[in-house]
């Protein structure tokens, strides 16, 4: 992501224009995007004109339009982006208050508006258009019959291919049938690494699986390499890392990725880091429950109490439509950061931000131990059922008391 233009007032309105390089960058462009924002962007138009003699004409023009965001549609597979809204800015093409559609395009500008830019947004921008911050890394993950071909980058895990195929079973004296199955299969996974896995920005390509399968089809992938003589692959052998997991399904590939080998290979990634802190959360909620905590409620009260370490918040919580809900997360996230704690966004696009998910979206490890907590989060919740009781009380008192004023009358 290129950034073209930043312009943020003290009241933190304000607008950037952006240049989407890469399919990643729609990725930030969805997260940056949110209702009534307004999106400023060429697009394509279908207008029917009407000649001197009453007949119509159909054509397709290309303009300029800027509407006001009503929803954000991504496709993960495609990477593409469509934003949808009314038109608010006078166009010849298209009237003002007309519903549009824009798709989103790599290598052309497009304009944010917001009526208050957050400090998630910003720091969204400033990762989003730093270079540095890129580590990409493909996984093949397998078992006998099944591979899924991973492509992780810093924000989205995306299985570029499925391949399933049947495997004959070895019989009694004979195996000819189940090699010459496998061997279909590794075929299969090698022409998805070469279709799919670029090598020049590729860090390190793994490969895993239960028992010896990563270790046959490493074999059958630099076999065929010297025989077809793919100096792509022969070049970048010292990229390939083979990792034992217990499946060939993509969840295996988070705990592909907090193994040790692993893990010093990535040791400067974003999800690197996202992978350590959960398993670091885990451990913690199973051998000291009283440092690790999870739901807002409860890591809020820890945070008030500057006890938090570790903040853990999946992106999904701050593409909330609803306004109150964003500025809520925002405002933890600020509070963290001013008591000294980190704070981590995970993508959900990530097996780790899934799992996270599963976790409410919000987690934190603390600094010390406050076994008060769910004490503290009980009685508030006994008292807020108690106020909303005695409100419920209080109007059925008044709806009593105008029913006999009425009945009295």
């Amino acid at each position: 992501m290129k950034l073209i233009h930043k312009h943020i007032e003290k009241d933190r309105s304000g607008q950037v224009t952006l240049l989407p390089e890469e399919a990643e960058d729609m990725w930030h462009a969805y997260n940056l995007i949110a209702k009534d924002d307004y999106l400023k962007s060429t697009t394509i138009r279908r207008v029917v004109s009407e000649t001197a003699t009453g007949s119509t004409d159909k054509s397709t023009v290309r303009t300029v339009l800027t509407i006001r965001v009503e929803e954000v549609d991504f496709d993960t597979q495609a990477c593409m982006l469509r934003v949808s809204g009314r038109n608010v800015v006078e166009n010849k093409f298209v009237k003002m208050g007309a519903y549009h559609t824009i798709d989103l395009e790599l290598n052309r500008n497009f304009t944010l508006a917001k009526v208050e830019w957050d400090v998630i947004s910003l720091e969204r921008i400033d990762d989003a258009c730093n270079i540095a911050n890129r580590a990409d890394v493909a996984a093949v993950v397998l078992q006998e019959g099944l591979a899924n071909l991973c492509l992780v980058t810093q924000n989205m895990t995306i299985v570029r291919q499925r391949i399933e195929t049947n495997i004959p079973r070895k019989r009694k004296g004979s195996t000819t049938n189940h090699d010459k199955g496998m061997t279909r299969f590794f075929e299969q996974v090698y022409q998805a690494i070469l279709r799919h896995v670029n090598f020049d920005i590729v860090k390190v390509l793994i490969i895993s699986s239960p028992g010896f399968v990563k270790d046959a089809l490493y074999q059958y992938i630099f076999a065929t390499a010297i025989r077809t003589d793919n100096k792509t692959i022969l070049e970048n052998r010292s990229k390939f890392l083979l990792v034992y997991c217990s499946s060939g399904q993509k969840h295996a590939l988070t705990e592909v990725l907090q193994q040790p080998s692993v893990q010093s290979q990535l040791s400067d990634t974003k999800y690197a880091t996202e992978v350590r802190s959960l398993d670091r959360f885990y451990q913690m909620l199973a051998n000291d429950p009283d440092r690790a905590f999870y739901g807002f409620k409860h890591v809020c009260l820890a945070a008030e109490r500057g006890a938090v370490d570790t903040l853990m918040v999946t992106d999904e919580l701050f593409r909330s439509a609803d306004i109150p809900t964003r500025r809520k997360y925002i405002a933890l996230v600020e509070q963290v950061r001013s008591t000294g704690g980190s704070v981590l966004i995970f993508s959900s696009l990530h097996t780790s931000g899934e799992q996270l998910n599963q976790l409410t979206g919000v987690a934190a490890t603390l600094h010390f131990p406050l076994p008060d907590i769910e004490e503290i989060a009980e009685e508030e919740e006994e008292a807020a059922r108690r106020a909303a009781d005695g409100n419920v009380d209080e109007d059925l008192e008044n709806d009593f008391v105008d029913r006999d004023l009425t009945t009295a009358v």
